[in-house]
């Protein structure tokens, strides 16, 4: 079988870390099926171009390990091409696609590049299934978007979403429910598994007796980092050990750091870059609490590896998050709650994991969730190809 992926949600030079779920996914898949990624790349004229590494000048050379990926430009003007960014970046990548003659077309992220892959998968009579992550439905940023987007849900043969919170707003927005389902995000266990604490933190320099709570993700206001450096401010009088570890990075880290000197907590909570991917696991290690105060989710992939380590984790209770954990691992709290966070954290601080138990609810690989792909796959190509012969007849 031959699958080419339509999507910008993977890795590129921009942005080496983005898309690490599907990475991990299309790794697996690309074992036993001939896989590749087609990267639409919303070219920028140079003055009208946004700040951020993302869209520099993009590296076409950049490889992904095990995954073949072919990075191309479409012509874009921000925010006024938006409404066409799925025909643009279909047109520019149909020729590419084409060429790869593949069986099925993958759109991730229905907006644009699930209409994209949509439109490529009509021009080449080819099925087309598309995966909603989660900000490509909980956050549509204008009416156009969203009136492609319900197209892409009702016209698919077949639609995947990593949670069955986003899997019922897909069904509300014209999704079939039998044509979709849910396919949970996994974790790679070969990285993300119980080790030692003290280990850990005298990797990265954190004091061994501290208090440790660990953020891991995009430093946006919308993961609720106000909420966290507010709650961390109460707390932290009744627990002179506390030290909070900000890792990651975003357009709002300066919004964050002028929150936390407002609060004149530059001494113990620590903005800091990304870090790579093995190094995430370490920081699992080095927690007390993993903490994801988000507003909104899919199914974060920082809850799974961190309970995978067998940590607790207070995140709030939205989205996907409770299909994956409760209060036996953590705390879930409502969102944009400063004090409800606060509480959480300190409850969890005051009790004793057992991380083994933890690290236990946490067993769905990503060759479960490539298995359980491949099965979509071959199901809508196998009623594709029954419909075709049908119509033959």
């Amino acid at each position: 079988m031959r699958v080419a992926v339509v999507t910008r949600y993977f890795p590129s030079s921009g942005e080496p870390t983005a898309g690490r779920s599907l990475y991990q996914t299309l790794r697996i898949l690309s074992r036993n099926t001939d896989v590749r990624v087609f990267y639409p790349h919303a070219a920028y004229p140079s003055l009208l171009r946004p700040h951020s590494r993302t869209y520099d000048q993009l590296d076409k050379t950049f490889k992904t390990p095990e995954v073949g990926v072919e990075y191309h430009d479409f012509p874009a003007i921000p925010l006024i091409s938006r409404a066409v960014s799925g025909i643009t970046a279909a047109h520019v990548l149909l020729p590419h696609v084409q060429a790869f003659a593949p069986d099925l077309v993958f759109g991730c992220f229905l907006y644009p590049a699930g209409f994209a892959a949509l439109k490529i998968g009509k021009a080449l009579s080819a099925p087309v299934v598309v995966m909603s992550i989660g900000s490509d439905i909980n956050r549509i940023g204008d009416p156009v978007s969203a009136l492609l987007t319900r197209r892409v849900l009702r016209e698919c043969d077949y639609l995947v979403t990593v949670s069955g919170d986003l899997h019922t707003k897909a069904l509300t927005m014209g999704a079939s429910p039998a044509r979709s389902r849910a396919i949970v995000n996994g974790c790679d266990l070969s990285v993300f598994h119980v080790r030692s604490r003290d280990e850990a933190r005298n990797k990265l320099g954190v004091n061994v007796a501290s208090d440790t709570v660990v953020y891991i993700g995009r430093v946006d206001v919308n993961k609720g980092l106000r909420e966290l450096v507010e709650a961390a401010a109460s707390i932290r009088p009744q627990r002179p050990g506390l030290e909070v570890y900000l890792v990651g990075d975003g357009p709002d880290k300066p919004l964050i750091q002028k929150a936390i000197q407002a609060h004149n907590a530059e001494g113990y909570i620590h903005v800091l870059p990304g870090c790579s991917f093995d190094d995430v696991a370490v920081w699992m290690a080095a927690a007390d609490v993993v903490t994801l105060p988000s507003y909104m989710e899919g199914c974060p992939n920082v809850v799974l590896e961190a309970l995978a380590c067998g940590r607790p984790v207070v995140a709030t209770q939205v989205g996907g998050i409770p299909e994956i954990m409760n209060n036996n691992y953590g705390r879930l709290v409502p969102p944009r709650d400063a004090s409800a966070l606060a509480r959480a954290l300190a409850e969890v601080l005051d009790q004793t994991w057992d991380e083994a138990s933890i690290s236990a609810s946490c067993g769905r690989s990503w060759n479960t969730v490539a298995a359980e792909l491949v099965e979509v796959f071959e199901s809508t190509l196998n009623g594709s190809r029954a419909v075709s012969s049908r119509g033959s007849i």
